[in-house]
C-alpha cells in the first residue's frame, strides 16, 4: 500500500490553508470567514480517525455567519507536524492554545469531536485564558469517564480501544488493512454512512507517514495514563476548571459512547459549565458533524450566538 503525501489532504473548498507555529511545532489550519481580528474565532478539532476535513460542512456555514473559523489538524494528523511524542491531552491543549495566539486572537470558542472533544473539554481547565466557551461532540467529559470508565464505553468500543493498545499491529491495520473503515462503521453506529469517496479520503489520511501511529498514540494515552502520575495530574487539573459556557452534542447511535452516559453529571457540570446545553441527535453516531451536518450547524449557530454576543 503506497503512502500519501500530506499535501494531498489540502483539499479545495471555500477556505484557505495556512500553517502556523505553536508550541514548538507547525500546524495546518483551514481558515475561513472575516479577516477582522475582532470577529469571534471558532477553533474546530477533529477526532480519530479524521483530520480537519471532518468539518467541511461546518466551515462555510460558520464563516457565512460572521465567525473566523479555523479547522485544525491536531498534532500528528493531516498537514500538521508529526513528532514522535506529545500525544497526551495536556500537550495537545498547549498546541491549541498556541494556535489561537498565532492566529492573532486573545481567545476562541473551542469545538471538538471525539478525541477532539476531550481536548476541547480540557481547554477550559488547562487554558481558560484563551477559551471563551467549549462545545464537545461525541465526547463525555473526561471526569465522568474516569469516574466510571466501563459505563462510559460500549462493550464493542471497549474491545476496540483495548486492541489498539498493542504495538505495531494496529498501525498496520490502519495503513494496510481495513481498520479505518471499521472505526467509521462501528463508531458511526453500524450504518455505512460514509460514501466510497469519504472512506478513501480517510484511508489516505491514515497512510500519511507517521499519521496512523500518532492517532493511535492519542487513544493509547487516554487509557494508559489513568493509573499513572501524569494521568492523575491531568484529572486534578480538570477538577480545578474555570467554568465556561458548554455545549454537548451526542449521537443516539454512537457506537463508542452510549448516549445514556454522555450528559454531564451534576457534580461535573457544577465544576466546568457556567451554562450548559445538551443536544441529542438520535440518528447520528460518533461523527455527528458529518452524519447530521444540518442539525449540528443549526445547534452550533444558535449556541454561538449566545456565547459570542
Amino acid at each position: 500500500m503506497s503512502t500519501v503525501d500530506s499535501a494531498t489532504l489540502l483539499l479545495d473548498g471555500p477556505w484557505q490553508h495556512r500553517f502556523v507555529a505553536a508550541n514548538g511545532a507547525r500546524f495546518h489550519v483551514a481558515v475561513a470567514g472575516p479577516d477582522e481580528r475582532d470577529a469571534p474565532l471558532v477553533v474546530l478539532l477533529h477526532g480519530v480517525p479524521e483530520f480537519w476535513w471532518a468539518w467541511r460542512q461546518q466551515i462555510p456555514v460558520l464563516a457565512d455567519a460572521g465567525y473566523r473559523v479555523a479547522a485544525m489538524d491536531v498534532r500528528g494528523t493531516g498537514g500538521s507536524d508529526k513528532p514522535p511524542q506529545g500525544y497526551d491531552v495536556p500537550t495537545l491543549t498547549n498546541d491549541v492554545a498556541g494556535v489561537i495566539r498565532s492566529l492573532g486572537a486573545s481567545e476562541a470558542v473551542v469545538v471538538g469531536s471525539g478525541t477532539g472533544g476531550e481536548i476541547a473539554w480540557a481547554m477550559g481547565a488547562l487554558h481558560p485564558d484563551v477559551t471563551s466557551a467549549v462545545a464537545a461532540l461525541a465526547a463525555p467529559h473526561p471526569l465522568d469517564v474516569r469516574a466510571n470508565p466501563l459505563a462510559s464505553l460500549r462493550a464493542r468500543g471497549l474491545r476496540r480501544l483495548t486492541a489498539v493498545q498493542l504495538p505495531s499491529a494496529p498501525e498496520r491495520a490502519m495503513t494496510q488493512g481495513d481498520l479505518v473503515d471499521r472505526l467509521l462503521t462501528e463508531w458511526g453506529g453500524g450504518a455505512a454512512w460514509a460514501d466510497a469517496e469519504t472512506r478513501e479520503v480517510y484511508r489516505g489520511a491514515a497512510r500519511v507517514p507517521f499519521a496512523a501511529h500518532s492517532q493511535l498514540e492519542q487513544l493509547r494515552w487516554l487509557l494508559r495514563s489513568v493509573p499513572r502520575l501524569d494521568g492523575r495530574r491531568y484529572a486534578a487539573a480538570l477538577e480545578g476548571a474555570t467554568p465556561r459556557p458548554a455545549l454537548q452534542i451526542h449521537g443516539g447511535r454512537d457506537g463508542l459512547r452510549p448516549a445514556a452516559r454522555a450528559t454531564l453529571t451534576r457534580a461535573t457540570a457544577a465544576k466546568v459549565a457556567s451554562a450548559y446545553r445538551y443536544e441529542l441527535l438520535p440518528a447520528a453516531g460518533h461523527f455527528p458533524a458529518e452524519q447530521a451536518p444540518d442539525h449540528v450547524n443549526d445547534v452550533l449557530l444558535d449556541w454561538l450566538a449566545t456565547v459570542t454576543a
